[in-house]
């Protein structure tokens, strides 16, 4: 069944069988730990670990969720989203290289260009309550002011020309660290403009990257199938989930500093311990699963998007299952998660539009 709550979004009421819990997601702000991925403020990034918040109470019944669609301006091939601090959404357009920002109340984007030739990937909103956006066409890490839209770029140095910049996080210490698909990683301290970079181990592959509530950072190599313990020094050990060549796509933290981990050449999810050195996955439900993103809410709740089935996936640890979502366009592609209190939030890269998962008010 298919509702219209306003004319900028479709709403899709989900019509399964069992009643459903949609946690609170931490906030694309959250303090010192995170982002998520993601100083000063708090905020998680594409990749980071959960806060606390307020959940909406007990189970949902199924026909009260509902998936919400926003369109964005046609071509921007929105990649990552954010929750903003000020209650909007902000949205890396790759395809126009900007960075948007969608009110959902009404509909309304507003779009800020990052300059020549820009293409960004990620976008977090770091402890200072801004938007930081790894930009593979500018070779750089950029910061917009949500307040005045001044743009500050912060190059990579020489020996990380070319990274295809990917994914960033936040640490505790306020440092924000990145990767690079054509086989870096690195860090930037906002405080003093600084920018190292790191070759990889294996070359080329790191993607998602996320920070533990302890602070720790791990990150995933696509192309070298293996997840990185981040050290402060920025040395890196090497794990390796139990599947061989499972291409490790994206990670995420939960609440006790496990790192979930969506497989896209395998198509499942894998959880690390990092206490017990343990690894357990489950395959994702489907004939051809792609798990692509991976994100987990403020009560642990596991997300994922599975571009074999077109949907978004909600896995609960405690008993093993997937909850499907499927997704408003076909193909929708999302490509990236992120959240805060009672909202989950994508970006169907191939259909131009925001989608985003919660309970349906009484008003809706």
């Amino acid at each position: 069944m298919v509702r219209v709550r306003r004319p900028a979004s479709l709403h899709f009421v989900l019509l399964t069988a069992a009643a459903l819990a949609i946690g609170a997601c931490s906030s694309g702000e959250s303090s010192s730990t995170t982002d998520t991925g993601a100083g000063a403020a708090a905020a998680p990034s594409s990749t980071s670990p959960p806060t606390t918040s307020t959940s909406i109470p007990g189970p949902v019944p199924a026909g009260e969720l509902v998936v919400d669609s926003y369109p964005v301006p046609a071509g921007s091939r929105p990649h990552d989203v954010a929750p903003a601090s000020d209650g909007g959404v902000w949205y890396t357009a790759q395809g126009s290289g900007e960075l948007g920002w969608l009110d959902p109340a009404t509909g309304e984007t507003r779009q800020i260009a990052l300059g020549s030739g820009s293409r960004p990937h990620g976008v977090i909103v770091g402890p200072d309550g801004a938007p930081w956006i790894t930009d593979g066409g500018l070779n750089a890490i950029v910061r917009v002011d949500p307040g005045t839209d001044e743009v500050t770029v912060f190059p990579l140095p020489g020996d990380g020309a070319d990274a295809n910049l990917n994914t960033a996080t936040f640490d505790s210490a306020g440092l924000l660290w990145f990767t690079g698909q054509n086989g870096v990683y690195g860090r930037v301290d906002p405080s003093t403009g600084t920018v190292e970079v790191f070759d990889a181990p294996r070359g080329t592959g790191p993607y998602g990257i996320t920070t533990t509530p302890a602070g720790d950072i791990y990150y995933a190599s696509l192309a070298g199938s293996y997840v990185g313990a981040v050290s402060p020094d920025g040395t890196v050990t090497v794990l390796e989930p139990p599947t061989p060549g499972q291409g490790s796509r994206r990670v995420w933290a939960d609440s006790t500093g496990a790192i979930w981990v969506s497989e896209w050449n395998a198509g499942q999810l894998s959880r690390y311990d990092p206490a017990t050195g343990e690894w357990e996955s489950w395959p994702l439900p489907g004939d051809e699963p792609a798990a692509y993103a991976v994100y987990v809410d403020d009560v642990d709740s596991v997300w994922l998007s599975d571009f074999g089935s077109n949907a978004m996936l909600r896995f609960d640890p405690a008993t093993e299952t997937f909850d499907t979502f499927p997704l408003p366009h076909d193909p929708g592609d999302v490509r990236q998660i992120l959240g805060r209190p009672g909202e989950v939030w994508g970006a169907e890269s191939a259909a131009d539009h925001l989608v985003v998962i919660r309970a349906a008010t009484p008003a809706q």
